[in-house]
């Protein structure tokens, strides 16, 4: 199944003819949730349900998906004290990696 045309404006680097929702779930779960609007995730909520988007956070991090989202979802699910994929461990500092 092909996304919804209006929803085009979020996937501005590649071809939206070409994303499948069965096969690119998971790019279009982390683009969506990170970056729609309340349409497109009350569409996401509607083609793939709250359990599938529930284990894409337990199962994944992606690497769009800001700590502000996660909390978000985590309030929203009602997760708090479960174990969810957690960014490697580069992405908790912000320092540089090489000497200065």
């Amino acid at each position: 199944m092909k996304i919804p045309t209006n929803m085009a404006w979020l996937f501005w680097d590649v071809d939206v003819s070409r994303l499948d929702t069965e096969v690119d779930d998971i790019h279009i779960l982390a683009r969506v949730l990170e970056r729609g609007r309340m349409a497109e995730v009350e569409w996401l909520l509607g083609h793939y349900g709250e359990d599938r988007i529930r284990r894409f956070f337990e199962e994944n991090c992606h690497p769009e998906i800001s700590g502000r989202t996660r909390s978000f979802w985590r309030a929203f699910f009602k997760t708090e004290g479960k174990t969810w994929a957690r960014p490697a461990a580069f992405r908790d500092d912000s320092s540089i990696p090489w000497p200065v």
